[in-house]
């Protein structure tokens, strides 16, 4: 899941959408990498405040879950997030 970490209006939205998203029979088992995108920008939320704000702390203890600062042109941060996201799906 992408966050843009810059927009702060539309991070309600976001969460919205990641709730529907792991409610769905598909999704109520799997490993949620959450990627906070334009880390590069001066006024991006780092990953405890978008923890807090897309609720990630009330997803059921059973969730494996993360969330790597990213920034998609430099691609910093990408590697990080999917190598988390390899190692989740290999131990579960």
């Amino acid at each position: 899941f992408v966050v843009d970490s810059n927009d702060r209006e539309r991070l309600e939205d976001a969460r919205g959408e990641l709730t529907r998203m792991l409610a769905e029979d598909e999704m109520r088992e799997a490993a949620l990498l959450v990627f906070a995108n334009k880390q590069d920008l001066p006024n991006a939320l780092g990953a405890s405040e978008l923890t807090l704000r897309l609720g990630l702390e009330s997803l059921p203890r059973s969730r494996k879950w993360f969330v790597q600062p990213a920034c998609g042109p430099s691609g910093d941060g990408l590697y990080e997030g999917l190598d988390w996201l390899s190692n989740a799906l290999r131990y579960a």
